[in-house]
Parts: structure tokens; sequence; C-alpha cells
């Protein structure tokens, strides 16, 4: 296995993620992507590989010898899965992941991991940071769970916090018909474009502004989604949304503060503004005061770690937040029983999702990024692709006449997913005379 060492980056980690790599696409006789129906479909052989203990010399997976110096795929027959009647192995997951960890030597996982997951037609984003690991992704099963278990293969991220969601039949759908020659599953509304993975470099897995507060050193403590409502119905208990105002907008808990915020990075600063935190010492400034007990949450839970982290380093006592997050809770917790209020925004093309973490009914701004209702959509200011009455006022002439300009681009030729991006449709007398 890699090293665990926190003092130290692996010296053996970049040679031996390059061998990863090399041997993955070595291994693969490189197939032609098909644009028709599931890409796996049309892909027979989908490489199984378990990288546990990769490092110590042999692993066996299905009859498969892994080592550090030779990586062998084990081709898996889509066929033998059709004809067993098992079609569960066929059915998308969305799993979202996070692990704090000293992790210097970040960079040398991402070619390997970018192209592990194209080899096994995983979509979704992951970041890499020297303080660990988050990421969101899509796949069938075996496919996310041979990801995740490369990625827990460096034993500094072994224990991914995961949170795992299902993939509604519609979106299921349009991802298995991601083809040229439907707009809808060609272009931006498909929610998880099989063609499509980032796997980014940045200083944080979430931004918090401030390397001094590390999760790895102490955060709050966790309260499972079944104790949740008792301790925010508790009059004593602040409770605090850490995301962001057009989250809080389209949901939040029952009572909750919400801090306003347009991004992370300003929380800290309302912290002090809300508590009165202003002196060089503020930890003994807040002790001074009696801070109240705190009980936080976010989407997935990642945020509250730091923001956890951060009021501890203020000198608050009582910190707690929802493990799992938001989608954990409304996984978990039933409807009849909820103290949640609303949708909850997720960072995909799912948008929000409901109790039972069914898909919701918000759409997305491209020009903002942020979620729209069906009556925002009918404000004069909302125009597909370019505003929604939330950016509509930030936007300048110049702004919208690019983002207008890139919709027709789009709707004329399809320059969004699949093989031929960026390529001219064949007009009817070429397919004509074809």
């Amino acid at each position: 296995m890699l090293s665990s060492s926190s003092s130290n980056p692996n010296p053996s980690s970049t040679s031996l993620y390059a061998t990863m790599n090399t041997n993955l696409v070595s291994s693969s006789s490189s197939p032609i992507r098909s644009p028709n129906l599931l890409p796996l479909l049309s892909n027979p052989q989908i490489p199984q590989i378990n990288y546990k203990s990769l490092s110590q010399g042999t692993t066996i997976s299905n009859g498969v010898s892994l080592s550090s110096s030779s990586v062998s795929a084990n081709p898996v027959s889509i066929s033998r899965i059709e004809e067993s009647g098992n079609a569960d192995e066929l059915q998308l997951v969305v799993v979202s992941f996070y692990k704090f960890a000293d992790f210097p030597d970040h960079a040398d996982l991402r070619q390997p991991l970018k192209e592990l997951c194209e080899d096994l037609y995983i979509s979704g984003g992951i970041i890499l940071a020297p303080e660990g690991i988050n990421g969101s992704i899509c796949g069938i099963r075996k496919s996310v769970e041979s990801v995740l278990d490369f990625i827990q293969s460096d034993d500094r991220l072994k224990g991914l916090r995961q949170i795992e969601s299902p993939v509604s039949p519609e979106e299921e759908a349009i991802h298995h018909g991601h083809t040229t020659s439907s707009p809808l599953a060609a272009g931006e509304d498909a929610p998880f474009r099989w063609d499509h993975v980032r796997v980014k470099l940045k200083k944080e897995i979430v931004s918090l502004g401030m390397p001094s507060v590390s999760p790895n050193e102490r955060v709050g403590k966790y309260v499972s989604p079944n104790e949740w409502n008792s301790l925010i119905s508790d009059p004593d208990t602040v409770v605090i949304d850490v995301r962001n105002d057009y989250e809080t907008r389209i949901g939040k808990f029952k009572g909750a503060v919400d801090p306003c915020t347009t991004a992370f990075r300003e929380f800290p600063s309302w912290v002090d503004d809300r508590f009165q935190v202003s002196s060089s010492d503020a930890q003994m400034d807040v002790e001074k005061q009696n801070p109240p007990r705190v009980a936080m949450y976010c989407t997935g839970g990642i945020r509250c770690e730091k923001a956890s982290s951060f009021l501890l380093s203020k000198g608050f006592k009582e910190v707690y937040h929802l493990q799992g997050g938001i989608l954990k809770y409304l996984e978990e917790v039933p409807k009849t029983e909820s103290l949640w209020e609303g949708e909850c925004f997720v960072f995909d093309k799912r948008v929000s999702v409901k109790h039972g973490l069914v898909p919701g009914n918000l759409k997305l701004c491209y020009g903002c990024k942020k979620p729209v209702s069906d009556g925002d959509m009918e404000s004069p200011e909302w125009e597909y692709g370019v505003t929604c009455p939330y950016c509509y006022a930030s936007k300048s002439e110049e702004e919208k006449e690019r983002a207008r300009a890139r919709q027709r681009q789009f709707e004329e030729w399809g320059v969004i997913g699949g093989p031929d991006k960026g390529r001219r449709k064949p007009s009817k007398t070429n397919q004509n005379s074809a």
C-alpha cells in the first residue's frame, strides 16, 4: 500500500501512480466509445481492478494478479450480466465522498485517477488538494466501487466519508441515451455525462481561505440524523446553516440561522460579527461571553468539518454538526418526522433533491449556476441559458450577449457532449447521399 506517513510525501508514490497509469492504458484495447445507448453496452470488456494492497506484491481479484509493477485488468463481459438477468448491475449510482488528510503529493494522483474514471465511464468531479480529497461521481456500481477502492489504496485516504444517492429512471434514460441525435441527451440538461469527468488540483478541498484551520486536528461532535431533531429543537441550541444564500433560499431546517453568505470564505467574518469576536485574542474574548451551544449543517458534511474546527479555535466549547449532512438526513429520516423544509441543492445536474433523495423540482440557470423555480422562469428577467432573476442585474450586456451566442452555438451545432463535440451535424443532403 502507499505510505501513510504524514510528515513526508511517499517517495515512491509518483512512480507508483505513473506505473498504474501506464499499465491501465496499455492493458486496454482502447475501444472507440460509442455515443449510442449506455457506452458500457457497446464496449463489452470493462476493466474491473482491485488496487487494494497494490504495493505489497500480489492481490487476487476475480482471479487476476495485481502488483505495483504490473497492473492487469480483469475483463468483465456485460453480455454475461445481461444473460444473467441482473439488471441491477447496470443501474447507475451517485456517490459523494471526501476525506481530510495530510496529502502533499496529491498531484501525483490526478492523471491515473482521471484515466481510470474515463476507462470505467465514470462521470462527475473530483478535487485533490494538500488537505485531502472531495468528489461526486456517477456510474454503474461496480465501476464506482473500483474507483473508490483505487482512491483508498492510499492509506491516507482510507475511510472516505461517503453518501450514495439513487439516479431516477428519467435521469438514467438521459444518461444511457447520450447521443448526438438527441438534443436533450447531448446537451447541458444531461445530469451525468458519461464522457465527462473532471479531476482538479486546488489549494483546499473546500475553500475557507484559512490554512491554519485543520479538521485533521480537531472537529466538533458528530450528531446522527436520528438524534438531530432533538438537538436542534432545544431552545438553548443555535442552529447554523453554513451553506450559501442560493442554497438556503430553496430549503433549510426549521428555525436555522442563515448567515446569508455568497461563498464559504465569508463564514469566518460572519462568525466574528455575529458573536462579537474582534479582539486579537479571539479565543479569550469568546470564552468571556459564555458562547452558546452551536449545531451546524451543510449538504454532505464537509463544510461543517472546517466550520466546526474554526469555531473551536475561537473558543466555542459545544460545537455539533450533522453527520452525513442534509443528504444523509433526507435519506434516513421519514418525511413525517422531518424538520427539513424545502429542497436541498446539490452540485450536479440534478440541481436539487427531496426526502428519500428523489430529484427535486428546480432547474439551473446557466448564467449563474443557481437554482430556479417554475415561478422564477416566468419572470421577464429569465432567459434560458443567459440570465435569471438572481443574476440579471449583475450581468453586463456584453456578458449576456456572449451567453446568447454560446446558446445559439449549442442549439445550432450541438457542441456539448459526445464524440462529435464541436463538429457540424451532417445535413439531410449529406445523409441521403451517404
